[in-house]
């Protein structure tokens, strides 16, 4: 039995001797290395090209080809013409009865919606109709009365200012010129236009911030400005146009074209808009962008115009009683 085990060991020992074994593993290792420096070189190519297109100045696409003032001018007017047909029953989105209610309802708009000012105003004309019954208010009264549409100690100091201001200068009446309008505390150009041209019928341009949106977005001025905007505006349209342009455009900017996702593709004057594609261009998807009457929901009116196509808006809730 011990003579049996002693062949096994010898056959193993003989194949461990042999170095001819080794001789494959030499010659792949020697094709490997030279498939090793050509991959190397390409890698340090591709990295010198890579390197080397980073510097060069990159391609800049085609400049679009300014449009003439002449064409600016068509097509602005053709914009306004195709937002006549769209809103023939645009209007000021602002509750009133006369021209004091609609200087203070324009106040007390900065900052907050038109709807939120029309939920307001009725409690608020209830107690005080005319600037004489207004500036009597205690600023503190008068501040509740108007606390829901948002800053309302800097707009309560505003209405108790042209409040005054109108029962002392200006006999309690509303002034119809611009630059008496613009003397009495918080009004500025923007709330003078809304005044003058709704309540006196003297046509003016309302630059609040849909217009000022639209009108950059259609290539009618590049300024910030407001009154930039306007003079750049005011030099396209006639001056007919100027307060129902206005009213437009503005009303546009709320149903249509939005701050931060204009719906494009559900847009009618989409065709004529230099900044076509800056919001969703899908159609189905844009029409659930819309808003107020053209998204099948309330206006901002409480009392809207009889040719109003949509819903008036709710009244405000009462205020809830202290328990």
């Amino acid at each position: 039995m011990n003579d049996t085990p002693e062949k096994p060991t010898a056959a193993k020992k003989a194949p461990a001797k042999r170095t001819t074994t080794k001789a494959p593993a030499k010659k792949t290792a020697a094709k490997k290395a030279p498939a090793t420096k050509a991959t190397t070189k390409a890698v340090a190519k591709k990295t010198t090209a890579k390197a080397a297109a980073a510097k060069a100045p990159a391609k800049k696409a085609p400049a679009r080809k300014p449009e003439s003032r002449t064409a600016v001018v068509r097509r602005a007017r053709r914009i306004n013409r195709e937002l006549a047909e769209l809103y023939p029953y645009a209007h000021p989105e602002l509750d009133f009865t006369n021209s004091f209610e609609l200087l203070v309802a324009t106040v007390l708009s900065a900052q907050t919606t038109d709807m939120r000012v029309n939920q307001t105003t009725p409690r608020l004309f209830a107690v005080a109709p005319t600037p004489e019954d207004m500036a009597a208010l205690p600023p503190e009264e008068l501040e509740e009365l108007i606390r829901p549409t948002g800053f309302f100690r800097a707009k309560t100091k505003s209405l108790l200012g042209l409040s005054a201001a109108l029962r002392d200068r200006f006999g309690g009446e509303v002034p119809g010129r611009l630059e008496d309008l613009v003397t009495l505390p918080g009004v500025g150009r923007k709330t003078a236009n809304v005044v003058l041209g709704n309540a006196f019928g003297v046509p003016g341009i309302t630059v609040d911030t849909h217009f000022g949106r639209l009108a950059r977005r259609f290539g009618w001025t590049t300024q910030e400005d407001a009154d930039k905007v306007e003079a750049d505006v005011a030099a396209i349209f006639p001056k007919s146009e100027w307060t129902m342009l206005s009213h437009r455009v503005v009303f546009h900017g709320r149903r249509v074209c939005h701050s931060r996702k204009p719906a494009c593709g559900a847009c009618p004057i989409a065709p004529l808009c230099p900044s076509y594609g800056e919001g969703e261009t899908d159609p189905e998807k844009a029409r659930k962008l819309l808003k107020y009457e053209l998204g099948g929901q309330p206006g901002q009116r409480l009392k809207p115009p009889a040719d109003y196509p949509g819903q008036p808006a709710p009244p405000m809730a009462p205020p809830a009683a202290a328990s």
